[in-house]
């Protein structure tokens, strides 16, 4: 595991690495304990094999110190899918802060979000010790509760935005991330990158959406944009894969069809996007 020095310093280092914004400011290493049991959380017996695997190309304690991740933080989680960052964030929260994740709707008509939405709950419900605190509430379209007005200091997604795009309610979401934060507090959002320029309507079928698009959706909630990094950056991914991001690993649609070409790939490209809600 890399020490904490090393592991702030390379998101200094990617943040500024990309050379399409402003200097992006980095976190300041935590003066309370946070650090420390994100390393903890990162280790932890909660997670499988699996998911620790993942984390060469997730990058989770670099991406939530980048979104500037405390302890002591009301979080927001959008569309957490099977877990794999609520599984980190929860014994990060328990006791000091508070974890809200927001899942499918269970009562959605389409049955895949269905089943989504309860195999999360069920997931929860198997380790109270670990998921005891975190108060799971649902979103889809206009409809769910994240939590009161100005309530949340951080809210954060994770590879979602394309399939709030292909429902037509990106804005609505985006919209009530806006909401539920508090003056100051951070929107952080990790998507599939398309090419610059691409049109959103096509490329969200196939997982992917446009930098530009990304920003321009949040500024139009109200948004800043404060900050983006190049710690989830994949140059080998060409975006232009016959099944779409879900070619590539973890998924590998295409079973054995060019399957080494995609496990050398890798997992996507995405972009690491810090906005923030303006204090007035």
């Amino acid at each position: 595991m890399r020490s904490i020095p090393l592991a702030l310093s390379l998101v200094l280092v990617a943040a500024l690495g990309c050379g399409k914004t402003r200097p992006a400011p980095t976190a300041a290493a935590p003066v309370d304990g946070t650090a420390a049991a994100l390393q903890a959380s990162l280790a932890g017996p909660q997670r499988s094999a699996e998911n620790r695997a993942r984390d060469g190309a997730r990058h989770p304690y670099e991406t939530l110190t980048f979104f500037g991740l405390r302890e002591n933080m009301t979080v927001v989680e959008l569309w957490p899918g099977n877990g794999w960052y609520t599984e980190v964030l929860a014994p990060v929260l328990r006791g000091k802060g508070k974890l809200v994740a927001a899942t499918t709707d269970p009562n959605s008509p389409m049955p895949n979000r269905v089943r989504y939405a309860k195999e999360f709950r069920d997931r929860l419900a198997a380790q109270p010790e670990v998921f005891g605190e975190v108060v799971v509430t649902s979103i889809e379209g206009t409809g769910g509760d994240l939590g009161a007005p100005g309530s949340a200091d951080l809210v954060l997604t994770f590879r979602n935005t394309h399939g709030w795009v292909n429902d037509g309610v990106d804005a609505d979401v985006y919209a009530a991330a806006f909401a539920v934060l508090k003056p100051g507090g951070v929107f952080g959002v990790v998507q599939h990158r398309a090419k610059p320029g691409t049109d959103p309507k096509v490329t969200a079928k196939t997982g992917y959406l446009s930098e530009e698009f990304v920003i321009r959706t949040a500024e139009a909630a109200g948004f800043r944009l404060d900050a983006r990094s190049e710690i989830n950056a994949n140059p080998k991914d060409t975006t232009d894969h016959p099944e779409g991001v879900w070619s590539l690993p973890p998924v590998l649609r295409g079973g054995d069809k060019d399957r080494a070409k995609y496990v050398a790939i890798g997992e996507s490209d995405r972009m690491t996007l810090r906005f923030v809600k303006p204090a007035s």
